[in-house]
């Protein structure tokens, strides 16, 4: 059994309020994972993955077992710890943005003059 989490606007699509739980033939690999969550849930098709070319979709990452593992192969094996439902696979939003000051920044420290 491989638990799933999913960012909150899929898990609404989806329409489930927690994990997913899929059971996924061995080895469970990227691909498989989301074959059988895409099956499961077909309003799912297209979200996470492009319909034509099945790459994730921009702004999506994997993760699991502490790692990012967006940019692996989407046939590598997952890690034993999520093949046995112990971790789960996550389907996060990523988060653009800088930490650089505002275009317009405003003092507001009230300078006198």
């Amino acid at each position: 059994m491989i638990r799933i989490v999913l960012p909150a606007h899929l898990r609404t699509l989806a329409r489930v309020s927690g994990d997913v739980e899929l059971e996924v033939e061995p080895p469970a690999t990227q691909r498989s994972v989301l074959d059988a969550l895409e099956a499961r849930y077909p309003m799912l098709r297209g979200t996470i993955r492009d319909h034509v070319t099945l790459q994730r979709r921009p702004y999506l990452r994997f993760f699991a077992c502490e790692e990012d593992l967006s940019h692996e192969p989407p046939d590598a094996p997952l890690p034993d710890a999520v093949a046995s439902g112990a971790e789960p696979f996550f389907i996060i939003g990523a988060i653009a943005g800088g930490s650089g000051p505002a275009p317009f920044a405003v003092d507001t420290r009230g300078q006198e003059g």
